[in-house]
């Protein structure tokens, strides 16, 4: 019997795929991809008899019936969520309908927004004596958050943090993380990280609302936010001549 593969399909830009992502896009019978945010260029390279679902008009049963009867029929089925499935891609629940019927699957990650975001940006999420954690979160709206997780509560660490799915909310984002950052807090927005589109704004906490609103920034956008998007940290010690490690002896001061 054939395998579903959850596969992530990058941010944005169709090169930012894994090789086994695409290889399997290719050798696919059947292809359910989420068109909302995954570019169609990224499945452009099927096969020419391979059936292609956009998900983003589906629902989890429609989606679950095609890769049950495709797998009962011999056929090889590519889900492909945007980014890295494992974050925010809703698979978990498809994996689970899926055990339900015995159906073997594979997850194929991918390269995530805010991944890319950083990227776009040329900046290291975890620079020595600013920050060595990554915060990954969103804002509570129409899907809920636990309240242990609450953006105050997270913000208390002033860690290096990601905020998904939240740009809508700008005001209330700001509001929220000035309980324990300062003004000063260096922010970015990514609208579209690594597509042609995408578009970058910078500013602090202070004026990073008033700057979103201008350049209409709504929607697909990341926020990220801390000390590492500023120019002062401690260079690394894995390189540092006198620091010694298994593969090299550091030269004595």
């Amino acid at each position: 019997m054939e395998k579903v593969y959850f596969i992530g399909a990058g941010p944005g830009d169709p090169e930012l795929i894994t090789v086994k992502g695409q290889r399997l896009i290719k050798e696919a019978d059947i292809i359910i991809y989420a068109g909302s945010l995954v570019p169609k260029q990224v499945i452009d390279c099927n096969k020419d008899n391979a059936e292609v679902y956009n998900s983003a008009s589906m629902t989890l049963e429609e989606v679950i019936e095609v890769m049950v009867k495709g797998i009962r029929s011999g056929k090889k089925v590519a889900r492909v969520h945007t980014g890295d499935p494992s974050i925010f891609g809703a698979h978990r629940e498809q994996m689970d309908i899926l055990d339900e019927y015995k159906i073997e699957y594979e997850v194929i990650p991918g390269v995530s927004s805010f991944l890319a975001s950083a990227a776009a940006l040329k900046k290291e999420f975890t620079l020595p004596s600013i920050s060595q954690t990554v915060i990954c979160t969103r804002l509570e709206g129409r899907t809920p958050v636990p309240e242990k997780e609450s953006l105050e509560s997270l913000a208390a660490h002033k860690a290096s943090m990601a905020i998904f799915l939240s740009v809508h909310m700008i005001g209330d984002v700001v509001k929220k993380l000035l309980t324990h950052y300062p003004l000063t807090t260096p922010i970015a927005i990514v609208q579209r990280a690594s597509w042609e589109d995408q578009k970058i704004v910078l500013g602090t906490l202070e004026n990073i609302e008033e700057k979103v609103k201008e350049a209409n920034i709504t929607k697909t956008a990341q926020i990220l936010v801390g000390d590492f998007l500023g120019d002062k940290y401690e260079k690394s010690l894995l390189y540092d001549k006198h620091f010694t490690h298994e593969f090299r002896k550091g030269i004595e001061k």
